[in-house]
């Protein structure tokens, strides 16, 4: 073995010891060679210095001048064995081959994450130490990577020096020119191995990635919502916090997202550039128009996970599902009533307000919204725009239609969470919960009576004001429940809706019918607590009661 031999084999054997007896007075860094520790002294002395004749950058070796003049003449002189490709020096070799081996030696002794060189290492250590050495002089933020830093500055300077050669676009970072170009050259090089769909960006596939996974690894902390991206978590929490960072400088009213300003905008504007060629309708946002087109299609592209109904907009299914979760995510800071919809928020707001600012011309009645007015006219024209295409009649109202519909489709979408029966309505719920917790709190004024019903209240009370405002047109007959007067009516028109699915006998009520159901069933439902016989009428009941009491 000859001498210059062993002493690679000694350094080798330092390294591997990690055995760095040279250290720098200054800083405290250590080396395994006394000529690397003569070099690194440079940088704080700044003696013997290499500098280069075409920049003037300054290195502290001859074989660092080199490797730097090589950024300038492109020279890349060591080849990978394996692909090919060239490289300006034989670290950056090393640590090439490693993609293609596999290799990873250098590995943390805090988390046990490998890196493919030590320069990586170096620099994923700065995420447990917290060690940032990098300091802008203008702004004094720091950096755990010098590059990070020269990045950063040219927020300050400016400074774009990546160039797009085809459109002539400029970018502050060459990830960014790499990423814009892929707009020019439609490629996509990042590939869903579950979907096969492609992306531009790695960034774009992890997130995609989070559709088939269901991670949302972004969570609130006063809510505990979570979220797929860091992006909607920042939109939420504004909820929370009210900040509304987008104001419009026309009107001055505030958004919590600037997508949501830039269609605020055209309303001041008019501006609808996206049309509709099936029946020239325009809208402002591309995401309308292909909304608006749905319907054309019949097409509802987003279906509910729970309970497979689908909606013609996202937004719609967005609403949906917090029926299911029981989600209110908009809160009033009045009185701390919630909300699942912020429209239903702003209309509650108004009745602490009272602010009514739009007016009926034709009888002056005024309307906390716009969309009330414009219901309300339709009672002054008889317009009724909104039709079932079921059934074909027609609504005042698009809520009465969407309610409407629910008889043709079965649907009840509002569930009691104590025993499960559904419901087509939400107030129908309400009212229907108030069996299970008692609650009457509509109090007659007059007698104390209390009802889990306002309508049963407002019946009640005709009792004492001997009101009856329904009124027979044909005997004049006066009545005070509109179902009374209805029943009524079947005596002068003979109808009998009622019929018996066993002999065929007809009623003008369903509790006669029900009665007499009993014949065919023998059902008894009424029992003597004295004698335990039983009876299918109640009348008879109290009939057969009385002959207790005469005994």
């Amino acid at each position: 073995m000859s001498f210059s031999q062993k002493v690679d084999l000694n350094i080798k054997k330092l390294i591997c010891r990690k055995d760095r007896p040279y250290h720098c007075d200054i800083c405290g860094k250590s080396f395994t060679q006394n000529r690397c520790l003569t070099i690194h002294k440079r940088i704080h002395t700044g003696e013997n210095l290499y500098h280069c004749d075409i920049c003037g950058k300054s290195v502290t070796s001859s074989g660092g001048l080199t490797k730097h003049i090589r950024s300038h003449t492109g020279e890349k002189p060591y080849s990978c064995g394996i692909c090919g490709k060239s490289l300006s020096t034989s670290s950056s070799l090393s640590t090439h081959v490693r993609l293609h081996t596999g290799e990873k030696p250098h590995g943390c002794d805090i988390c046990g994450k490998s890196f493919s060189n030590k320069y990586h290492l170096a620099i994923h250590k700065r995420i447990h130490t917290g060690d940032k050495p990098s300091h802008c002089d203008i702004c004094g933020k720091s950096f755990s990577q010098e590059c990070h830093l020269t990045i950063h500055k040219r927020i300050h300077t400016g400074d774009k020096p990546y160039h797009c050669d085809i459109c002539g676009k400029s970018f502050s970072q060459s990830s960014n020119l790499s990423t814009h170009v892929r707009l020019h050259t439609g490629e996509k090089p990042h590939g869903c191995d579950i979907c096969g769909k492609s992306f531009s960006q790695e960034c774009h596939l992890t997130i995609h990635k989070r559709i088939h996974t269901g991670d949302k690894p972004y969570h609130c902390d006063i809510c505990g919502k979570s979220f797929s991206q860091k992006c909607y978590l920042i939109i939420h929490k504004r909820i929370h916090t009210g900040d509304k960072p987008y104001h419009c400088d026309i009107c001055g009213k505030s958004f919590y997202v600037n997508c949501a300003l830039i269609k605020h905008k055209q309303t001041h504007t008019g501006e609808k550039p996206y049309c509709c060629d099936i029946c020239g309708k325009s809208f402002s946002q591309k995401s309308h128009l292909i909304d608006h087109k749905h319907f054309h299609t019949g097409e509802k592209p987003y279906h509910c996970d729970v309970c497979s109904k689908s909606f013609i907009r996202k937004r719609q299914l967005t609403i949906h599902k917090r029926i299911h979760t029981g989600e209110k995510p908009y809160h009033c800071d009045i009185c701390g009533k919630s909300f699942s919809v912020n429209q239903h928020l702003i209309k509650h707001k108004q009745t602490h307000t009272g602010e009514k600012p739009y007016c009926c011309d034709i009888c002056g009645k005024s309307f906390s919204q716009k969309s009330h007015l414009i219901e309300h006219k339709h009672f002054h024209t008889g317009e009724k725009p909104y039709h079932c295409d079921v059934c074909s009649k027609s609504f005042i109202r698009k809520k009465q239609l969407t309610i409407h519909k629910r008889i043709h489709t079965g649907d009840k979408p509002y569930h009691c969470d104590i025993c499960g029966k559904s419901f087509s309505h939400q107030c129908s719920l309400t009212i229907h919960k108030r069996i299970h917790t008692g609650e009457k709190p509509y109090h007659c004024d007059i007698c104390g009576k209390s009802f889990s019903q306002e309508c049963h209240l407002t019946i009640h009370k005709r009792i004492h004001t001997g009101d009856k405002p329904y009124h027979c047109d044909i005997c004049g007959k006066s009545f005070s429940h509109q179902c009374s007067l209805t029943i009524h009516k079947r005596i002068h028109t003979g109808e009998k809706p009622y019929h018996c699915d066993v002999c065929g006998k007809s009623f003008c009520q369903k509790y006669p019918l029900t009665v007499h159901k009993r014949i065919h069933t023998g059902e008894k439902p009424y029992h003597c607590d004295v004698c335990s016989k039983s009876f299918a009428q109640k009348r008879q009941l109290t009939t057969h009661v009385c002959s207790h009491t005469k005994e």
